[in-house]
């Protein structure tokens, strides 16, 4: 009779982290969702890369992640500088050694209202920074986690309001779902590879983004959480959630998706 006891009482195992020793580039990361983002991948496990345009908006993130025992460093990056994303990028892989995951947060916001009314040039920068900044962004995660970690994921951050007409946001939300067919287009090509790729549509969430909106638009709040049927808003916290379990190996045969997180006000 084999009396042996196992060494270790799986009772006492303190279990690894959802994204435990992944390495993760957070765009957007100084504020919002972004940075809810960042806190809960570096307690996930991950040593992480905040990039944004705001550097005293980062380094506080940074320093809050540092104090409460995670991994993290920044860099200022303009998604609207292809020199520059790219060399946010390659500086994950500087600090790091490989790049795994990454959350393509970052956006801007145009002022609410009908599209005859925007002009050009705002057009112009939405299209840059949400749609042409993502692409970037891509480019240079593919072509990192290509070269280092071999396979990884990236989840980029669209909007429910790229799943329907959107007339108070209208160039936004064009942006946003020409980002969906991105990421299936991207999650296509790369997946042979290994490399995984899928958005999050996050509903009402009160970042400083919908603050703005809601000063433009009186009521806003009231309004989305009246087609809510959660009847609130989320905390960024639960859409970096949605992002952490999209980027973690728990997600492994999921690719080319549009998550919904929305307290369900597209069901």
């Amino acid at each position: 009779m084999d009396d042996t006891k196992p060494t270790t009482d799986p009772s006492t195992v303190t279990p690894l982290g959802l994204l435990a020793d992944k390495v993760a580039f957070i765009t957007g990361a100084g504020r919002g969702i972004g940075a809810a983002a960042a806190r809960l991948f570096a307690r996930e496990g991950a040593r992480v890369l905040l990039a944004a345009r705001t550097e005293a908006q980062l380094k506080a993130v940074a320093e809050e992640i540092r104090a409460a025992g995670g991994t993290a460093e920044y860099v200022v990056c303009d998604l609207a500088d292809a020199a520059g994303v790219r060399a946010a990028v390659d500086r994950a892989v500087h600090l790091y050694g490989r790049l795994d995951i990454a959350f393509n947060n970052g956006a801007t916001i145009q002022r609410p209202g009908p599209l005859d009314q925007m002009p050009e040039a705002d057009f112009d920068h939405v299209y840059e920074v949400n749609l042409k900044g993502v692409w970037r962004a891509m480019i240079a995660e593919i072509a990192a986690i290509r070269t280092t970690a071999g396979t990884g994921a990236i989840v980029n951050n669209s909007s429910v309001g790229s799943l329907m007409g959107n007339p108070e946001l209208p160039v936004y939300g064009a942006m946003k779902r020409a980002l969906n067919s991105l990421t299936e287009s991207a999650a296509v090509t790369y997946g042979p590879e290994g490399i995984r790729v899928n958005a999050i549509a996050p509903g009402n969430t009160p970042t400083e983004m919908i603050r703005t909106w809601e000063a433009e638009s009186p009521g806003l709040q009231e309004r989305l959480t009246a087609h809510t049927p959660l009847r609130r808003a989320a905390d960024p916290q639960e859409i970096a959630q949605a992002a952490a379990w999209l980027l973690s190996d728990r997600s492994s045969y999921v690719t080319g998706t549009v998550l919904r997180v929305d307290g369900g006000a597209r069901a």
